[in-house]
């Protein structure tokens, strides 16, 4: 394998019941690319997420995750080596502030607690600190997560996957529900955590598309149908005639 290749997504097929979510799929990843998968509900994206976290284990392939086959490895220890999952859904704790969201997610990196029943702040506040300027709320800190707007829920979590050290970020659908201004912002973090980290995102706004990927790959029933750069994706007439129908594809969005 390419010394540069992070990922390596095998042949993989992902079978619930006799029914073919993800049918022999098959690509890599390099090291600090930021890869965008795209296509309509039921093409398999969130499917193929979950096979590479480990939340679902392939029927058939192998997944290779810097050079080590992570294929039957558990969930958890897939996190231990810097799979990062950030669902469509938020999972962060709405009583704590910023900073003590981190503090756990910290404490999950490390398995310290305090005997006191206390979070453990860890040895690394600078790196926290770093952490939460690469997000944009280095002045939301002490601020409870209840309180914080939509956009800056979706950055915390964000945040709270960087501190756990994961090389490898998954995004499903990151700027659902966002504003526009929320959604330049995500844009602009992940421009920061690209080269650094991994990224492969899950999403439908085709202009979001647009602002961030490096590489684009289409999905349809399964299986990859198109991959490249976003604009020989848009222009490929296999993907307006499956997606795109009689919508300009510099103005559609795939869902």
């Amino acid at each position: 394998m390419n010394d540069n290749v992070h990922l390596s997504v095998d042949g993989v097929w992902a079978i619930f019941d006799r029914f073919v979510a993800v049918r022999d799929v098959r690509f890599n990843i390099r090291q600090g690319e930021l890869r965008c998968l795209i296509g309509p509900n039921g093409a398999g994206k969130s499917t193929l997420l979950d096979l590479i976290c480990g939340k679902v284990i392939p029927a058939k392939g192998n997944i290779i995750y810097e050079g080590k086959d992570i294929t039957r490895t558990p969930e958890y220890k897939r996190s231990r080596l810097g799979v990062g999952r950030k669902f469509q859904v938020p999972m962060v704790f709405p009583d704590l502030t910023v900073e003590e969201n981190l503090a756990v997610a910290d404490n999950l990196r490390a398995r310290v607690w305090s005997g006191l029943g206390g979070l453990w702040y860890g040895e690394n506040p600078a790196e926290r600190a770093e952490v939460l300027n690469t997000v944009g709320l280095e002045n939301r800190r002490d601020v409870k997560a209840r309180q914080l707007s939509h956009g800056e829920i979706q950055w915390l979590e964000m945040a709270m996957l960087l501190v756990r050290d994961s090389g490898l970020l998954l995004m499903d659908e990151p700027t659902a529900g966002m504003t526009a201004e929320e959604t330049a912002k995500t844009g602009e973090i992940f421009s920061r955590l690209k080269g650094k980290h991994t990224l492969i995102v899950v999403e439908h706004d085709m202009q979001f598309v647009r602002q961030i990927a490096e590489t684009v790959t289409v999905l349809h029933q399964g299986q990859i149908l198109a991959e490249g750069d976003i604009d020989s994706v848009q222009n490929s007439k296999e993907v307006q005639r499956v997606y795109l129908g009689s919508v300009e594809a510099e103005n559609a969005s795939v869902d």
